[in-house]
């Protein structure tokens, strides 16, 4: 649960056209040995994937070993901890009460936790998008001391609303008591156990029976977590104690529940339209920048097409969980091995792209490459001479003798070439647009060039890098 590293940046509404514009075909095979490959690769001990594309589950299989000592196999029926991915779960059933007037997320929290510093400025949603102000328990990413004794969520969080760190609604701060007190507040409304309330409005009318709350390690059926330091040797990690992950982080699943949980997401059985919308709208700040976070859930985009996930991250475990809901495809990834994200987000970085619409690649470009020809046409503005017969009419046009005169002179400033690079090349309007690096003993810029099939340069403008 720790920190939540969602790597998502902007959003971007998805279309029809783009969501029919993916792979041919999804080769299982092919992702089974990149999977298994992986697995060896980077020495995880157990690893569980659940893989969904058009609604339909392609893949859903174990790897390794649920123990190190038992050498028992991973199989789809293995529960793992799925850490922070329970917020998700923890805000809808905030919003299923809200539908049914039993709170709202713009009720205060001073109404729930009269004892929370400036409560009456805070809201339920404030919590639920991290923008509340209250200091996270969990920064670290190893539970300390006190975290590996049980605790009563209540008395977590009385200890940690003392203050705020920030005006809410100021600043996005990931903060795990947040979650907790929205748990806390689930509780008191329905008058049961969190867990009772999961089971109930979610777990059961989904039919995910092998999803539980607050598990712990050792149990039957359930992965033993592990962990190494320095890149030591892995050995078995202590949980973190009762009480500390709650509605935060303490859901226990397997990738079939998983996918089950994203279906209904994606196919807005859970919620009405309205709070599916606050749901995974992201939240703006009081400045108007955009913070990629919904309601326990990340927001974000991959290729132009909208994605929805988020990390989680225990003692012992690490799992990632991303839907593409223009296609109705999931990627879910539970391993058995705490701060394994980099090699979770590389396998998942792999897999999702099967389900993205191919990028248009550049046009065929008679004559030299990019760079050569980049490098050749900077060597003549800097000497006042462009080659007019490899230029465009537009760009020729553009190009009077007053602004080559006045290239030659800045450009001239540079000196001799020290080396030219091509960082990027994409299809613009089918011509071929390469972003080329120059740099030179005075320092470097960088110039966007344009040429049609025929060769033809119809754009070089030169930037400051």
């Amino acid at each position: 649960m720790t920190k939540f590293i969602y790597l998502l940046i902007a959003v971007t509404v998805s279309t029809a056209a783009a969501a029919s514009a993916y792979s041919e075909a999804i080769d299982v095979a092919a992702l089974d040995s990149l999977i298994a490959q992986t697995v060896e690769k980077k020495r995880l001990p157990g690893l569980s994937v659940g893989i969904m594309h058009e609604g339909k589950t392609i893949l859903a299989k174990g790897y390794g070993v649920v123990s190190l000592d038992t050498r028992e196999p991973v199989t789809a029926e293995t529960m793992f901890s799925i850490g922070s991915i329970t917020k998700q779960f923890t805000c809808v059933l905030a919003l299923q009460l809200a539908e049914q007037a039993k709170l709202s997320m713009n009720d205060r929290v001073s109404k729930y936790f009269p004892e929370a510093s400036r409560g009456g400025e805070v809201s339920l949603m404030d919590l639920g998008q991290h923008v509340s102000g209250y200091r996270d328990y969990y920064p670290l990413d190893f539970p300390d001391r006190a975290m590996k004794e049980p605790r009563a969520g209540a008395k977590i969080i009385r200890d940690h609303v003392k203050g705020l760190d920030f005006d809410p609604g100021t600043q996005w701060s990931y903060s795990n008591t947040g979650f907790l007190m929205l748990g806390e507040i689930v509780e008191r409304v329905e008058g049961a156990p969190f867990e009772r309330v999961l089971e109930r409005r979610v777990l059961g009318p989904l039919g995910m029976q092998r999803t539980s709350y607050q598990l712990g390690g050792g149990h039957p059926g359930a992965a033993t977590g592990y962990g190494s330091f320095a890149l030591g040797d892995l050995s078995s990690v202590v949980s973190e104690g009762k009480g500390w992950l709650g509605a935060a982080g303490g859901m226990w699943s397997t990738p079939s529940d998983l996918l089950s949980w994203d279906l209904a997401l994606m196919d807005g059985r859970l919620l009405s339209t309205s709070s599916q919308q606050m749901l995974t709208t992201p939240r703006r700040l009081a400045n108007g920048r955009s913070t990629s976070y919904g309601c326990g859930l990340g927001i974000g985009e991959r290729e132009g097409m909208l994605v929805w996930g988020h990390l989680g991250l225990t003692a012992g475990f690490s799992a990632r969980n991303a839907m593409l809901p223009a296609s109705k495809s999931a990627v879910v990834l539970m391993t058995n091995v705490e701060n394994s994200a980099p090699a979770i987000n590389e396998l998942y970085s792999a897999i999702i792209r099967m389900f993205l619409p191919a990028p248009r690649q550049p046009p065929m470009i008679s004559g030299l490459p990019a760079l050569a020809v980049a490098a050749s046409l900077m060597g003549q503005m800097q000497a006042g001479t462009p080659d007019r017969s490899r230029l465009g009419n537009e760009f020729n046009a553009f190009l009077t003798s007053q602004r080559v005169q006045a290239a030659a002179t800045a450009l001239g400033r540079l000196g001799k070439q020290k080396s030219v690079d091509v960082t990027d090349i994409e299809n613009r309007g089918e011509m071929e647009h390469a972003t080329i690096l120059f740099k030179f003993d005075s320092g470097n810029v960088e110039a966007e060039m344009y040429r049609t099939p025929d060769g033809i340069i119809q754009q070089f403008l030169v930037f400051r890098k």
